[in-house]
């Protein structure tokens, strides 16, 4: 069986950039991926320099090209299923969904995370008129009439006076969640309207937002906007190589991207469970693959 110097789990921006350094510090590394990175539904992304707009299948494509040039990188497309630690001879033992191990001195975890939207119809639009970052995809909505739609106090109030700035044409839906009084008034102050009642349902053609129903039957037209989806980690990991965690659920690291637990680096949205920009993610694992390369350095010299 052959052994890597570091296995990365994950190739979003933040695995594939740490692929790519780890790559051209001549290190033996294997990256996995399943092809269920989120922004896979997205048409567009923005914000990358030399890169603004690209589609992110298209970004990966790329960027997988790029690690061809290196022989001490191998790409699998395997869903890796457990890692466990061999403590007496100090490596990692990897099993995918194909019945294959392979044997690792690091591991890099750069799954990302996965969304919970408030209302299940929400993926039928997401990524094509409905978003949660308005610096990806603010300025595609400028000026149009969009919806802001969430059920917590404080993602209703952040995300609508964020996206205030690039449309005024806003429409505030908490899907059945009650907003204080002051909150109201405030949006209303900026001709900001507020729909608590029940979403029924959702209307469009092809992704593209129409309408919003409401379940006393009223259909008010939106042709965009941006949802607060809540995050969470796709698999166990972290907790099965007892990484240490921090109140708010993020896993403990040292700032360069080790983790408590021996060997362990994170990288990207897999850390905080929040999401991050493709720049950020993939600076990220600049930065770990840095951390990772030194280590071996010295425990090698």
């Amino acid at each position: 069986m052959n052994k890597y110097d570091c296995i990365v789990i994950g190739a979003g921006p933040a695995g594939l950039g740490a692929t790519l350094t780890l790559g051209r510090a001549r290190r033996k590394v294997a990256i996995f991926d399943n092809g269920t990175n989120r922004n896979r539904v997205t048409q567009e992304s923005h914000g990358f320099l030399t890169r603004d707009g690209i589609k992110p299948q298209k970004f990966k494509n790329i960027a997988i090209k790029e690690l061809e040039s290196y022989p001490s990188v191998s790409i699998s497309n395997e869903t890796v299923i457990e890692v466990n630690k061999d403590v007496q001879n100090n490596l990692f033992l990897v099993n995918t969904t194909n019945n294959k191990s392979y044997i690792t001195e690091k591991i890099l975890l750069a799954t990302g995370i996965q969304e919970v939207f408030p209302l299940s119809q929400i993926r039928e639009y997401y990524g094509k008129s409905l978003f949660s970052c308005p610096y990806c995809d603010g300025w595609e909505l400028r000026d149009k009439p969009l919806a802001i739609i969430a059920e917590n106090d404080d993602h209703i109030i952040h995300m609508t006076k964020l996206v205030y700035n690039w449309s005024k044409d806003l429409i505030v839906f908490t899907n059945g969640h009650q907003l204080f009084n002051k909150i109201r008034n405030d949006f209303e102050s900026k001709k900001i309207n507020v729909y608590t009642e029940v979403i029924k349902n959702l209307h469009g053609d092809n992704g593209y937002l129409e309408s919003i129903e409401l379940k006393s039957g009223e259909n008010i037209l939106r042709s965009g906007g941006f949802v607060v989806p809540s995050f969470y980690r796709p698999n166990k990991f972290a907790e099965q190589l007892n990484c240490q965690f921090d109140e708010n659920g993020g896993i403990i690291t040292d700032g360069a991207g080790r983790t408590t637990a021996n060997g362990v680096y994170i990288a990207g949205e897999t850390e905080k469970a929040g999401p991050s920009s493709l720049m950020i993610a993939a600076a990220d694992g600049n930065k770990v693959a840095s951390s990772i390369n030194m280590d071996i350095t010295i425990d090698r010299f």
